[in-house]
């Protein structure tokens, strides 16, 4: 395979290069007011931490905590991620929790009356969406506290935005402002030979002159070659478990119907429907973790996040796999 002109912006590794240091945060500033839309116009930005404790380990995962300057001077919190899909609402949650938990002082907390900075999580979704139908279509999720009843924002200062750049279809000629030509880049980047016209920008020449892949030396290669691998093989494996997982609900809902048509129309389908789709379920899942050993050579604490089995679970695979062998 020819070696790209560009780097894919969306590998853990380029998104790192590109947007996580301080000679380039200009592109991320850029990236974040296209994506705040007019409602936030930041100047400037500091990188406070980069990956929280415990989280460098998982497969495709960045995250910047950043300090933000608005151009009215306010300050407030924001924490961009490159992240993985699994438990993805309850694990932003957790975070926005711990950026506003983390701002309290150590006593005084009276005096400080609970000043609390506005704080926003900003995710990349690259390679899938929100599972439900009603959310899986849409580019942007921009959210906030709301009250139910009336729609109204209850409280303007905790967001999430999330991206899902898969759904992100328009071609160079469709591109209406620095937004889109953002979302293009970060899904297009690596197909791309040289900067498209709709990108003649200050900002975007910048940006594809230190993503060429042509400019990494054989260390920054080698680590770029390998965080594209990881990023290839993670998403081979999502295709390969959204598609079981289809299969499974199908075969489940087809023995469900049939068990429900002899125990009888309403109570016999809602049993064997229920039953069907376990059985379905824990069947595909031996096959999916048997594929994981054989196929990607996966260790077992990744195939537990990935599958979202048990290690029990897998360890029963792998010794039934050891036990054939013999």
């Amino acid at each position: 395979m020819s070696e790209p002109v560009y780097i894919d912006l969306v590998s853990d590794y380029a998104f790192k290069r590109i947007f996580g240091s301080e000679p380039n945060k200009d592109l991320l500033i850029s990236l974040l007011n296209g994506l705040f839309r007019g409602r936030k116009s930041i100047v400037d930005l500091l990188y406070e931490k980069n990956e929280h404790v415990g989280d460098s380990e998982e497969i495709g995962t960045v995250i910047f905590d950043l300090i933000c300057t608005a151009d009215n001077g306010e300050k407030f919190v924001i924490e961009v991620q490159r992240t993985a899909q699994i438990n993805l609402k309850k694990r932003m949650l957790y975070y926005s929790s711990k950026l506003i938990a983390d701002q309290a002082p150590k006593g005084k907390r009276r005096a400080w009356n609970y000043a609390i900075t506005e704080v926003y999580i900003v995710v990349l979704m690259d390679g899938f969406t929100f599972s439900q139908a009603e959310e899986s279509s849409a580019v942007i999720h921009d959210i906030c506290l709301c009250n139910r009843e009336t729609g109204r924002v209850f409280y303007e200062e905790l967001g999430f935005i999330y991206v899902q750049l898969r759904n992100f279809t328009k071609v160079e000629a469709e591109l209406e402002n620095d937004l889109d030509r953002w979302l293009y880049v970060l899904r297009n980047m690596s197909k791309l030979n040289k900067i498209p016209v709709y990108l003649k920008k200050t900002i975007f020449e910048k940006l594809f002159k230190i993503a060429e892949y042509a400019k990494l030396n054989k260390e920054e290669r080698a680590m770029y070659d390998v965080s594209l691998k990881r990023k290839w093989d993670a998403e081979a494996v999502r295709q390969y478990q959204e598609q079981q997982l289809s299969e499974a609900i199908q075969k489940g809902l087809e023995t469900g119907i049939e068990q429900g048509i002899e125990q009888g129309i309403e109570q016999g389908l809602k049993k064997g429907i229920k039953e069907g789709i376990e059985r379905g379920a824990e069947a595909k899942s031996y096959e999916v973790v048997e594929n994981l050993i054989n196929e990607l050579k996966l260790t077992d604490d990744i195939i537990v996040r990935v599958a979202e089995v048990s290690l029990d679970f897998v360890q029963k695979v792998r010794a039934d796999l050891a036990r054939d062998k013999k």
